[in-house]
């Protein structure tokens, strides 16, 4: 979603529309803002996604917890933004299935890792130091979900997770009004390994990571963001080997040059990510940073080249 809306070149009248134009702080780079000021654009994108056949898209909701919001004094639009994400998102999905409903599309409702973290001290001179509480990011992913789920999401999504305490706290969460609402919403769940050294920021192996989020109720676990295919794959292959659960893997299109960009082509990020699929790895494929409509399209034409993986009780 952030490489798409970059295309656009958007200025801060953009991010602010109407509604926010006396907003008191600045709002360009609110990315998930412009699904109140700008849905015209969201839906472009998540329909160039649609076109090439993708059968998820994801919100435009990666931030947007009250907490992360807080950033930019919008604590207060976080349902309406979560609620209207869902909605445009899912609209484009209903209208391509409606073109082919063998091929059903579907949304997935991303709740980001907020930019706090529950598990590490951001004061170096006060280890037992937190920003944030459990029970400050249950309220707040729980708010976010209720957006969520009654803009009409298929699938709730807990991703880029670098701290499972923070993840823990969003299944807590949404299980308690899964359970209250009476609904049956799958949950995936995605982790990111930031660094050579295969573990999550907060400190976990891939193996740590699956067992210490084993006890949800969770359709899928995978890994996304921070590497490319390649070197994804090692840490994907650890997780594969030992989940009872369906793998989801979106990698990044290589690696930020020295600009933050990503200069791997849909051809070159086809033939990595080939390899997750003849081993049997993933059940889910896609792609984070740098991925295009013109990378998922690859994805695609691979997939239907192989057959879906079986997993333990399947």
């Amino acid at each position: 979603m952030g490489t798409m809306i970059q295309r656009y070149s958007l200025e801060e009248s953009d991010f602010r529309g109407e509604r926010f134009k006396d907003h008191d702080s600045d709002l360009k780079g609110n990315n998930d803002l412009l699904s109140l000021t700008r849905p015209d654009i969201i839906k472009e994108i998540h329909e160039a996604y649609l076109e090439v056949g993708a059968d998820i898209i994801e919100t435009n909701t990666f931030s947007g917890t009250s907490i992360a919001q807080a950033d930019y004094g919008l604590e207060s639009v976080v349902y309406d933004l979560n609620f209207e994400s869902a909605r445009i998102a899912k609209e484009a999905a209903d209208t391509f299935t409606e073109r082919d409903p063998d091929k059903p599309r579907f949304v997935a409702g991303s709740l980001g890792p907020t930019n706090k973290t529950a598990s590490i001290s951001p004061d170096v001179t006060d280890p037992a130091f937190r920003e944030v509480s459990f029970d400050d990011l249950v309220k707040a992913y729980r708010e976010q979900a209720e957006g969520l789920l009654d803009g009409g999401v298929d699938l709730l999504l807990v991703e880029t997770i670098f701290d499972t305490l923070n993840a823990k706290a969003a299944l807590f969460a949404l299980q308690e009004l899964i359970e209250e609402r009476e609904e049956n919403v799958p949950i995936m769940v995605s982790g990111t390994i930031t660094d050579a050294s295969g573990r999550t920021l907060s400190g976990q192996t891939v193996e740590a990571f699956l067992i210490s989020l084993s006890h949800a109720p969770i359709l899928s676990i995978g890994l996304n963001c921070a590497l490319g295919a390649s070197q994804l794959k090692p840490y994907l292959k650890r997780l594969s080997n030992i989940s009872p659960f369906f793998i989801s893997a979106y990698p990044n299109a290589g690696l930020p040059n020295e600009f933050g960009e990503y200069d791997q082509s849909p051809e070159m990020m086809a033939e990595e990510v080939e390899s997750y699929l003849k081993e049997g790895l993933v059940n889910v494929l896609g792609g984070c940073c740098g991925t295009t409509p013109d990378h998922i399209k690859k994805m695609v034409e691979l997939s239907e080249r192989y057959e879906p993986v079986k997993r333990v009780g399947d």
